[in-house]
């Protein structure tokens, strides 16, 4: 059978990473993570694009090379994915042999087809976005979108790509394919092919920019960035040989909104159109995280360091904030007064406090195991309906990546679980010689640890460390497949819990 195949867009390698690489990365991985305990085989590819004009004009405004650069940076995106247990299963450079060799293999033949001619541009070139962009596109003012940054007239001679010719196709194919989640953006990208498109040029001459993919055919020029990063996507997965299969076509491209129009929407489908692969099954396009109302950029220097963050708070609660706030394809603002707000609320005096209360409870009354749950009245009837309601709502929100959703319903369930222990005061039913409050005082324990149980299969594709954590304090082993572990039991009947841990400890305040 067929991987699910899942792919982040591989980030620009002329800086550490920030905020917004983080967010692609954790939202990709959480994707993983639940098709994985859905019970389905996943790879899950990522990486850097080290060629084009930005990685150059970085490296020279370092006093380096872009080699250099790009070895420095390479491991700074690594590191990203290791500090927020980012579960890929590949991490690939544009400068490896693998991908340059199916670069060339597909110019070269896309030329010897008539696919790509030589012609001459004249028009107007975003250094920033390293794409040629028309006169249309111009505001009111004249000036140019922002996204865009400096924008220069240009003639020179280049490769073009007959991208025009597909514009039907893929039209065609838009209309009757969900191929864009959200549903709106695929609007957009209808609009944008209302108007005819251009050939795309896929080369630049050395003597402009002389560090890239060399064109096989023409050696005076190298391939154009976009051109060469968007095959990493079948380069990382075996292109041309048995092995792409096992893969291929992905499952979902996930990417940023503004990167959607054009290339991964219009260029790249094009381009496997006419290399005879199929496209992509989906791109899932997410919104930019702001700080201040500002987008957090590299351009901008508004940014936050996710990996300084993730020590000083646990990589964990980072993850759970960034899937917590962020409706996918929509913005959302980042503060730390935020963060903090979400952190004490739903993680330590929520989450923190239902483990701290079980597990000091269960060490006092329970030193040989957890007994059976035996009382069966309104509170544990209220308690297993929510969860029955609960299930099947946050199945249904993975599914469709309303993961902001998933985990409101999660943390719902664990108040009730608090709520459970306010009302069943366990504390108090502890300090009875009444057989009837000691059977109580048991099958309250029992509860909420079988709700724990069940509330914390929900948090392991968003908090995978605090998940496997939790397991090991109820005497479970890490979990898997989520197959046999979503149903009410008695599992845990007999099992000695951990010891009272602190999950979630008060962040420390400067100068502390």
């Amino acid at each position: 059978m067929k991987n699910f195949y899942i792919t982040t867009a591989i980030d620009y390698a002329n800086g550490a990473p920030h905020l917004g690489h983080a967010y692609e990365k954790v939202l990709t991985d959480v994707v993983a993570r639940y098709k994985r305990l859905a019970g389905e085989q996943v790879h899950f590819l990522t990486g850097i694009d080290e060629h084009g004009q930005k990685v150059v004009q970085t490296a020279a405004a370092q006093g380096t090379t872009p080699e250099e650069l790009t070895n420095r940076v390479a491991p700074m995106f690594v590191e990203l994915c290791k500090c927020l247990n980012i579960s890929n299963d590949d991490f690939i450079r544009t400068s490896e042999k693998r991908h340059k060799d199916v670069v060339q293999a597909i110019l070269q033949d896309l030329h010897d087809r008539g696919e790509i001619y030589k012609g001459t541009y004249h028009g107007y070139y975003s250094v920033r976005q390293e794409q040629f962009v028309l006169e249309k596109e111009r505001l009111e003012d004249g000036s140019w979108p922002e996204l865009y940054g400096e924008v220069v007239e240009i003639e020179e001679e280049n490769y073009f790509f007959q991208l025009s010719k597909y514009q039907d196709w893929l039209i065609g194919f838009l209309k009757e394919n969900a191929f864009v989640v959200p549903a709106f953006r695929q609007k957009q990208v209808l609009e944008f092919l209302k108007e005819p498109v251009n050939d795309l040029c896929i080369s630049r001459p050395k003597s402009r920019l002389p560090w890239g993919i060399e064109i096989p055919f023409d050696t005076e020029y190298v391939t154009f960035v976009w051109f060469d990063a968007l095959i990493n996507y079948i380069s990382g997965v075996g292109y041309g040989t048995d092995k792409f299969s096992e893969n291929w076509p992905v499952d979902y491209h996930v990417i940023g909104k503004d990167i959607l129009v054009p290339p991964h929407s219009v260029y790249w489908p094009c381009m496997l159109k006419a290399i005879g692969v199929e496209p992509p099954k989906a791109l899932l396009v997410h919104g930019w995280w702001h700080l201040g109302g500002q987008k957090m950029s590299k351009s901008t220097g508004l940014k936050i360091d996710p990996i300084e963050f993730a020590d000083t708070y646990g990589a964990d609660s980072l993850r759970y904030f960034l899937t917590r706030e962020m409706n996918v394809g929509q913005d959302s603002d980042f503060t730390l007064e935020l963060f903090l707000g979400r952190y004490n609320a739903d993680l330590a005096n929520t989450l923190g406090n239902l483990v701290s209360r079980l597990l000091n409870m269960a060490g006092r009354n329970c030193p040989d195991g957890l007994k059976a749950a035996t009382v069966e009245e309104n509170p544990e009837q209220d308690l297993k309906g929510l969860w029955s309601q609960t299930h099947d709502v946050v199945v249904q929100c993975y599914e469709q990546f309303q993961f902001h959703l998933a985990m409101e319903k999660t943390f719902v369930f664990i108040t009730a679980l608090n709520r459970y222990a306010e009302i069943r005061a366990p504390w108090k039913l502890a300090k009875s010689d009444d057989p009837a409050d000691q059977e109580k005082l048991h099958t309250t324990l029992a509860n909420m640890a079988e709700g724990l149980r069940l509330a914390n299969a929900f948090l392991k594709p968003v908090m995978p460390e605090i998940s496997d954590k939790i397991c090991g304090l109820l005497g479970q082993p890490p979990i898997e497949r989520w197959d046999g572990l979503l149903n009410w039991s008695n599992r845990l009947e007999g099992q000695v819990l951990g010891g009272k841990t602190i999950l979630f400890p008060r962040p420390q305040a400067e100068g502390e």
